[in-house]
């Protein structure tokens, strides 16, 4: 599948018809350049109005173009980021059922949705509505699933990181924990290279600590977890001097209830990215395949606006899609310049007269047609 075509409209003149012009084309087209595809974009007879609102629309086109494509590719790269996440394949990008590339090469103006009698600034200030309010949902709709795996993900750095901050529920057991009127268990947070310091030290640290009551309960790449068993009133005293000696003292309360509680917020966060994933993935590709007609209407009416604009009154002209490859780009533009008006190229060509009329045919180049990038990805 191609994902870089031109839109291009050539003028048709003198007694020439767009089914003749269309047919040189397609002849220049297969006998100079046989593998660029070309297919012909049916553009409908619009609702012209003045020369003044025509010019007015003229200036907001490519500003109001790059907002549609920007949606386009945010939606696409957050169905990407989507199923790589999931580990899948990418489902095909449609539009009511049919591939994207096939929808642009193929397209027919829908009439129900953008009534022909309707002002060219309706349709596009009717487009550029819609996109937005899509824009809009993705925003609030990323925003919810992104809620979610903050959450899930803050969780999970409690039960994997550090030992200096990770939840310690699943590595102390209720018999590592003594607690009586009398005597409590702390647990101490020890660096890993210094484990001898701890294990000769940690008696001396204050009064009344249970001989030979430390032990180890787990090791991470940065820290050791020990226990240490003491008299009640001695604790703080011994938080302060283990702080000294570069020794943490956590804060744990061993509670069956809470872990439980814990792991329910687990499994409902697990399930609740799990559903938000499926749910913004099915929104995202039903609201590409919108967002891409939406598109692909606007380059129409831009097509029919800058061929008003460049060759005049009535509309008289022939458009089309190509998608050149790279290194035929050049013989497939002389093919198109030879299909213009002679005079009308050398205007075209003439530098002074060139920098006046740049912009209309929408590529930083000029060209003697209508001419600009419509880039799928």
């Amino acid at each position: 599948m191609a994902t870089r075509y031109w839109a291009v409209s050539l003028p048709v003149q003198g007694s020439n018809s767009p089914s003749s012009l269309w047919n040189r084309l397609q002849d220049q087209i297969s006998r100079h350049s046989f593998d660029t595809p070309l297919y012909r974009f049916n553009i409908p007879n619009l609702r012209v109005g003045t020369l003044d609102s025509l010019l007015a629309l003229s200036d907001d086109l490519l500003k109001s173009n790059s907002f549609v494509e920007g949606v386009s590719h945010k939606i696409r790269r957050q169905i990407e980021e989507l199923e790589k996440v999931s580990s899948g394949e990418s489902t095909a990008l449609t539009v009511d059922g049919v591939p994207v590339d096939s929808y642009l090469t193929r397209f027919v103006w829908d009439e129900a949705k953008y009534p022909t009698m309707s002002p060219l600034r309706e349709i596009v200030d009717t487009i550029q509505g819609q996109v937005a309010k899509i824009e809009d949902d993705l925003k609030i709709r990323v925003a919810e699933y992104n809620n979610v795996r903050s959450q899930l993900n803050a969780i999970n750095r409690k039960q994997s990181g550090s030992l200096a901050v990770r939840d310690l529920s699943n590595l102390v057991k209720p018999e590592d924990i003594v607690m009586s009127e009398n005597l409590m268990t702390l647990l101490a947070i020890v660096p890993k290279y210094s484990q001898k310091d701890w294990l000769s030290s940690y008696e001396t640290l204050t009064n009344y600590i249970v001989p030979r009551s430390s032990k180890k309960l787990f090791e991470d790449n940065e820290y050791a977890l020990y226990t240490v068993t003491l008299f009640r009133r001695v604790a703080d005293n011994f938080r302060t001097n283990a702080r000294e000696k570069g020794f943490q003292i956590r804060d744990f309360e061993h509670s069956p209830e809470a872990h439980d509680s814990r792991k329910q917020e687990l499994d409902k966060l697990m399930r609740d990215q799990t559903n938000f994933r499926i749910s913004l993935l099915q929104w995202c590709y039903t609201s590409y395949g919108e967002v891409f007609s939406s598109w692909m209407h606007f380059c129409a009416v831009r097509v029919f606006a800058e061929s008003i604009l460049r060759y005049g009154l009535p509309p008289s002209f022939l458009a089309c899609v190509l998608a050149p490859s790279t290194k035929g780009e050049k013989k497939v533009r002389s093919i198109l310049e030879g299909l213009c008006d002679t005079a009308n190229s050398l205007y075209w060509k003439s530098e002074d007269d060139s920098v006046g009329m740049a912009g209309l045919g929408g590529d930083n180049e000029t060209h003697p047609y209508v001419s600009f990038t419509i880039n799928l990805v």
